[in-house]
């Protein structure tokens, strides 16, 4: 990293193309230190920002605005942030393809390029709408450009249950970390790439080397994408973030023999995690290897349908459960008020105001009295 004269912000904007980094990623994965390092060396994370909490105490470094947005599409699509289902891209596909969506985006992101020409969004729930990003940032006049994170599988699960209390079990976290990442490299494909140039716009970075030489993983990045900011950074920037990084940031390690998986979803873990590895080495983003990743995603298809069909009674019952508490929550409802109405007026309002109250208060309606 080469430091120059001048700062990219002292620069005329319009000598700078626009552009927007998307940082991707299962949560857990490193995307915040990415993003974190990003914006100390400059460029720009459309504020207000979601604000740091015990399980990030350094900062998200990702807008507010976009989590609420994907937030709203998520419960319209009815998928989860950590969802293991292969249809669950369908579902938020038909957003994707939905014209006022893309224009909401473009009409977001195009005022925040007056602060500075290279923005860097950054969510979790990112991937499943990358797409209708990408869209947006071109109609801004904007290059989208992505850098996915990699962090071993049985890290993100095991950070996943210490931080976010999961209650859904170490296989489905892995399977849904399978789930995103394989969708988030399909994804993350240039539409028009071809032999010898299949990287075009796109890097991945493992987590590790982000924490062991932020400066060379960095630097590699704005020159693979042609980040200015970047590339042009200043020497109090780059110290800026050395007291930012810290190596004891990864506070969970873990081996995919740790989660005990069920073996098919073992080794297809496993070989994803090999695959993606190669992905963040010089020359290894290949039209060649995007056919091993479309081959790891039939197979994980195939090993999800499975296993739904055999469980297809758990789910039946689970359906039925939900169904029944509903029910019984109605009924009780619907007991507490006929007691009441069984009541004739004329003697309900004979009985004393404040024992009125008291029967209320032990029905629970105390919220439903009249002033």
């Amino acid at each position: 990293m080469t430091e120059q004269p001048r700062a990219i912000d002292e620069m005329n904007p319009d000598g700078v193309p626009r552009k927007v980094l998307f940082v991707a990623g299962a949560g857990r994965s490193g995307t915040s230190t990415l993003a974190g390092i990003v914006s100390r060396l400059g460029m720009h994370v459309p504020l207000p920002e979601v604000p740091p909490d015990d399980s990030n105490p350094r900062g998200f470094s990702e807008p507010q605005w976009v989590v609420d947005i994907h937030d709203e599409w998520l419960r319209e699509a009815l998928v989860q942030v950590s969802d293991s289902r292969p249809e669950a891209w369908f579902d938020t596909g038909r957003i994707c393809s939905r014209e006022p969506a893309r224009i909401r985006v473009s009409e977001w992101l195009e005022p925040h390029f007056a602060e500075h020409p290279e923005l860097v969004v950054k969510d979790p729930r990112l991937s499943w709408f990358l797409g209708l990003w990408r869209v947006a940032a071109i109609r801004t006049g904007a290059t989208p450009v992505f850098a996915t994170m990699l962090r071993p599988p049985a890290e993100v699960v095991g950070s996943k249950q210490k931080y976010y209390a999961n209650k859904l079990g170490s296989a489905h976290l892995a399977a849904s970390w399978v789930n995103m990442l394989l969708h988030t490299e399909r994804a993350t494909r240039s539409v028009d790439a071809v032999e010898g140039d299949a990287a075009q716009g796109r890097v991945f970075v493992r987590y590790e080397d982000l924490l062991t030489d932020w400066v060379r993983t960095t630097t590699a990045m704005g020159h693979a994408l042609d980040l200015q900011t970047i590339i042009h950074t200043r020497s109090d920037q780059i110290r800026e973030v050395h007291r930012f990084i810290d190596p004891n940031l990864r506070r969970v390690s873990a081996t995919l023999d740790d989660l005990a998986l069920p073996r098919r979803l073992h080794d297809l873990t496993g070989q994803t995690w090999e695959e993606l590895n190669k992905l963040a080495d010089e020359g290894g983003d290949t039209t060649a290897a995007h056919e091993t990743f479309d081959q790891l995603r039939a197979e994980y298809v195939d090993l999800y349908e499975e296993a739904a069909a055999i469980s297809r009674s758990t789910a039946e019952h689970a359906r039925h459960q939900a169904r029944r508490r509903a029910l019984h929550e109605a009924a009780g409802e619907e007991g507490h008020r006929s007691l009441a109405d069984r009541v004739p007026h004329d003697v309900r309002a004979a009985i004393p105001p404040s024992v009125r109250r008291g029967v209320r208060k032990a029905l629970g309606r105390e919220r439903d009295a009249q002033p």
